[in-house]
């Protein structure tokens, strides 16, 4: 057995991707306006555009590929899912940005608290179902 055969790839995938998201949703909620800032200026740029397409490309396709689809176990296609709407939204992102960031600051705009929160609630719940796993 090798070293890598003991590392948990999708308990850390959903402690770091839950992580993430939660610090986020918690930086929204310290901030509003904030993601609706972010989402303006991502528009704007066809090279943040592009950037950002790239890296959650990256991303998504990582935690796709790291993580297998075993139906018995609900957390690894809870992750492995994610990751295959990572690289779907990259694709979005990247090809149809004038529909996809439109949406999003209209969505914003309306539902800011409700979107930070239920991130925080769906990061929450990764983190915890990551670390549950490990311990």
């Amino acid at each position: 057995m090798t070293e890598f055969d003991l590392i948990d790839a999708t308990a850390w995938s959903a402690m770091l991707l839950g992580g993430f998201t939660s610090f986020a949703a918690i930086g929204a909620l310290r901030k509003p306006g904030v993601w609706q800032t972010m989402v303006q200026e991502i528009e704007a740029s066809p090279t943040l555009q592009l950037l950002c397409g790239l890296v959650e490309l990256m991303l998504g396709t990582g935690i796709y590929l790291a993580n297998p689809w075993l139906p018995a176990d609900i957390l690894t296609c809870i992750v492995k899912t994610l990751g295959g709407l990572m690289m779907i939204e990259a694709l979005a992102v990247t090809g149809f940005s004038d529909i996809y960031f439109h949406f999003w600051l209209r969505n914003l705009a309306a539902m800011h608290r409700i979107w930070a929160i239920a991130t925080l609630i769906g990061g929450l719940g990764l983190t915890v179902a990551g670390f549950t796993r490990l311990g």
